[in-house]
C-alpha cells in the first residue's frame, strides 16, 4: 500500500516482501509460481475467491465494478481480457484516499482494493496477502499490527480454497505440477 509498510511476522519475508502467509498456504502458492499460461486459470480463480471474500470492504464503485467485470471474465474463461482490466484497476488502487481512522478499520478498504488489483493481474500471492490483511483490518486495527495469530483463520480459509482449485485443475491430469 502506498506510503504504508506492511507487517511481516517471519524471520524471512515472503517473495513479495509484504506479509507472511501460513506454511500450508505458502506451499500451495508455490504450485502457482512462477506465473505461466499453464497456471493462469488457477491464479485468477484463486485471486477471485480471495477478493470475493473481502468485497464487502470495498468502498469505491469503480473497484466494485472492476471486481464484477473480473468475475465475469473468470466465469467465461476469457482470460485474454484480463490485461485491459488490469491496466484500468491499477490506477483505481493508486488513487485510493486511504483512511483517516485511527483504529485502522478504514485501511481494510485500501487493502481490499489492492487485493482486487493483484487478483486481476494474476498475482495470487499478493492478492491473498492483501485480502488477508483487509480481512484482519476489517475487524479492527490491533490484530493486523500486533497479533500474528489474527491472520490464521483467513490463511486457513485461503489454503482450503486454493487446495480445491488446484485439485479441480490438476487432479484430472495426474496431480499437481
Amino acid at each position: 500500500m502506498a506510503g504504508q509498510a506492511l507487517v511481516c511476522w517471519a524471520d524471512e519475508p515472503t517473495p513479495t516482501g509484504e506479509m507472511l502467509v501460513s506454511p500450508e498456504l505458502d506451499l500451495l502458492l508455490r504450485a502457482l509460481e512462477p506465473a505461466s499460461q499453464g497456471n493462469l486459470a488457477c491464479r485468477l480463480r484463486f485471486g477471485l475467491a480471495c477478493v470475493q471474500r473481502v468485497a464487502h470492504l470495498l468502498e469505491r464503485e469503480d473497484a466494485l465494478a472492476s471486481l464484477a467485470e473480473f468475475q465475469a471474465i473468470v466465469e467465461r474463461g476469457a482470460y485474454d481480457q484480463v490485461q485491459l482490466l488490469a491496466s484500468r484497476i491499477d490506477a483505481i488502487a493508486n488513487t485510493h484516499q486511504g483512511s483517516k481512522s485511527l483504529d485502522g478499520v478504514g485501511h481494510a478498504a485500501v487493502s481490499a482494493t489492492y487485493a482486487v488489483v493483484k487478483a486481476i493481474a494474476g498475482r495470487a500471492r499478493p492478492a491473498a496477502e492483501y485480502a488477508a490483511y483487509a480481512s484482519v483490518y476489517g475487524q479492527g486495527g490491533y490484530g493486523a499490527t500486533s497479533d500474528p495469530s489474527s491472520f490464521e483463520p483467513e490463511h486457513e480459509w485461503q489454503a482450503l480454497q486454493l487446495r480445491r482449485i488446484l485439485d479441480s485443475e490438476f487432479a484430472p491430469r495426474g496431480g499437481l505440477p
